[in-house]
């Protein structure tokens, strides 16, 4: 089972609800998706056809340390 979350532009936000402990949202368009970690820090655990464009839409901005 994988409910939405909410929905913006194209990409729906949701998550499945038996995955795992560690909490993270997945991201998908008609592009492709990805899997974002929520804590400790927003972190971008794997993308599938994505780009970084699209990742930033999401709300994820990747910043180097």
């Amino acid at each position: 089972m994988s409910p939405t979350i909410f929905r913006e532009g194209p990409y729906r936000f949701f998550f499945f609800s038996r995955k795992e402990s560690r909490l993270h949202v997945h991201v998908a368009s008609g592009d492709g998706e990805a899997k974002f970690w929520l804590s400790p820090l927003l972190e971008l655990a794997e993308n599938h056809g994505l780009t970084e464009r699209e990742n930033r839409e999401t709300g994820y901005h990747h910043q180097e340390s």
